[in-house]
């Protein structure tokens, strides 16, 4: 047998990939489908989804400097033996815009990004430089801006009749930066009018045969609109649904690789069962609900490369490495940067905590002036990948919380704002939690959580009902991850408010699971109407615990039925509710 195909965890080089003998999920069918579409061509995807992987491949696929490695790169891919007539045929200039530095003044900005792409271009000029007259390295090593060596570049390639393709990585990430860190001002300043960043996207129009961008917003692009025109967005077609992220066919496949060469000794089937409720479940077109979801395929090789280096799941399921997106997050409400302004934001965040889905008007683009009108705000959760597309309900596209990796950000979210509030003990209520898992004494962590809640009750002017107790209750939680919280579990012909249910795949000592009815009273209800309510909770929970999926997940466990009644944020009723049946 051939040497143990590496694991491509934290590799997004295409050649180091192909040419190390790295396990590579094979996208190369999407490059036939791609020559089938307009020419410019935009795919929006959240972050460690495989983008710069992708334009890798497209940047070795279509460089004609490449083309005699053709059957060494891809002879064992699918384009191998299904290669098209676009093969080989381009000078490829790619950049990234990760790469260029927002910090600093606006001169500073332009300064940074010039610097970045002069040398990008200089790059271009020595590997390409045999195709060109002998004078044309020189004056593109002399040109001191990125927009003089475009020009000399323009003109040098259709003298010649020389086809390029431009591929940009993270078109938006240099201006998302300045954006978050500078303001909207700085923004449109380079954006609009003669901002240096239009400018150079000005002359990208008309220059390139070719152009593939991806970013994880549609922001960007609307600014620029009247400075560079795509043709084709091809981020919620559903023939692309799958191009970024691996299928769950994907995964099988490589999951049973390593399990056939002696890496893995637990079958693929019970890995990806242990998998999918923390990575899978993205979709990308209204069009494809009916298909397979997606995984974030930075997830899946974190969680493999635990099994291949230790021979068992990793201890965190939420790689430390996505953990930074969380600012992200809090970039988008601005919490700690606009109190005056964040209600109405912070408002939706806590509805997406609390019910884990909302309706959405999709926007494709919209101008940095609307960042934050709401739907254009809900669309951008979306872009950045912590709400998924999950059906159609009166016209409007349900969106979700697509897994407990994106979940568990929310919460972490939502506790740092109750924490700013009301710095409770963090250290108490993990160790009343851990009373709760192994110990079953429920009640000093609830009565703790409901002081909590009480003491943010006066500051909770963005927050309003029922809604804000159940992410105020996910919040605090989501301290430790004993349990998979599920809200509106369907059971028995019924929607429970929150289930616990054991993690036992990572803490398989878990001794006690539980079903939560929550009831909030509004302020002037009487106590025959709060005696009513908790009625209702309690032959709710009576019906739940019939359920047979509940009782299959709780199993080893002591299943225990509670009812938590607030009244506003001034009083908490907490009752267990008798549990005959053994579990």
């Amino acid at each position: 047998m051939d040497t143990i195909k590496k694991l491509p965890y934290g590799i997004s080089d295409f050649k180091q990939v192909i040419g190390d003998n790295y396990y590579y999920v094979d996208k190369s069918r999407y490059l036939a489908l791609v020559e089938d579409y307009p020419v410019n061509l935009l795919c929006i995807r959240p972050r460690r989804f495989g983008k710069s992987l992708f334009l890798g491949m497209l940047d070795a696929y279509y460089d004609i400097e490449q083309k005699p490695r053709f059957d060494k790169t891809f002879g064992n891919l699918w384009i191998g033996s299904h290669r098209t007539k676009e093969q080989g045929r381009y000078q490829v200039l790619r950049f990234d815009f990760s790469n260029v530095g927002g910090a600093g003044s606006l001169e500073t900005l332009e300064e940074n990004f010039n610097g970045y792409c002069c040398g990008i271009i200089d790059e271009f000029a020595e590997k390409y430089a045999a195709f060109y007259r002998p004078t044309f390295l020189g004056r593109i090593m002399k040109a001191s801006t990125a927009r003089d060596k475009l020009t000399i570049l323009d003109a040098a390639a259709k003298n010649l009749e020389h086809p390029l393709y431009l591929i940009i990585d993270e078109y938006d990430n240099f201006t998302n930066i300045v954006l978050g860190e500078h303001g909207k001002d700085k923004f449109e300043q380079i954006t609009h009018a003669s901002g240096f960043y239009r400018d150079i996207f000005k002359i990208f129009k008309g220059m390139f045969y070719r152009i593939f961008l991806t970013g994880v917003s549609p922001v960007t692009l609307d600014d620029l609109t009247s400075g560079f025109n795509i043709d084709w967005n091809i981020s919620t077609d559903p023939h692309f649904n799958a191009m970024l992220g691996f299928s769950e066919t994907e995964v099988r496949e490589m999951f049973q690789y390593y399990k056939e060469v002696g890496v893995l000794t637990t079958e693929p089937a019970a890995l990806i069962e242990d998998m999918c409720p923390w990575y899978d479940n993205y979709c990308f077109s209204e069009d494809a609900l009916d298909e397979p979801r997606v995984f974030n395929s930075d997830m899946v090789l974190y969680y493999l490369d635990s099994w291949v280096k230790y021979g068992k799941a990793p201890k965190e399921m939420l790689d430390k490495n996505v953990r930074t997106d969380f600012n992200k997050l809090k970039m988008l409400v601005r919490l700690d940067k606009d109190q005056t302004l964040s209600g109405q934001r912070l408002s939706v965040i806590e509805e997406i905590t609390a019910h884990e889905e909302i309706s959405v008007d999709l926007k494709t683009s919209f101008p940095s002036y609307q960042i934050m009108e709401l739907e254009n705000y809900r669309s951008q959760l979306y872009y950045f990948g912590v709400l998924t597309i999950s059906g159609v309900y009166r016209g409007r596209l349900r969106m979700r919380i697509p897994n407990n990796s994106v979940r568990k950000q929310y919460f972490r979210f939502m506790l740092e704002y109750y924490q700013q509030r009301h710095a409770a003990d963090l250290s108490v209520i993990s160790r009343l939690y851990e009373a709760m898992v192994y110990d079953g004494a429920w009640r000093p962590f609830f009565e703790f959580i409901g002081e909590t809640y009480q003491a943010n009750g006066s500051v909770r002017d963005a927050l309003e009902g029922e809604r804000n107790v159940q992410g105020f209750l996910k919040a605090y939680l989501s301290l430790a991850d004993y349990y998979l919280m599920k809200s509106e579990l369907e059971m028995n012909y019924g929607y429970g408010d929150l289930a616990l249910l054991p993690d036992k795949t990572h803490y398989p000592d878990v001794a006690h699971s539980y079903l939560i009815e929550l009831k909030y009273a509004k302020a002037g209800a009487t106590e025959a109407e709060m005696e009513a309510q908790r009625a209702a909770g309690r032959a709710q929970l009576l019906q739940y615990r019939e359920d047979k999926v509940a009782r299959r997940l709780a199993e080893g466990t002591q299943l225990h039925l509670l009812l938590l009644q607030f009244k506003t944020w001034e009083s908490m009723f907490l009752e267990e509710i008798e549990n005959s049946i053994d579990n």
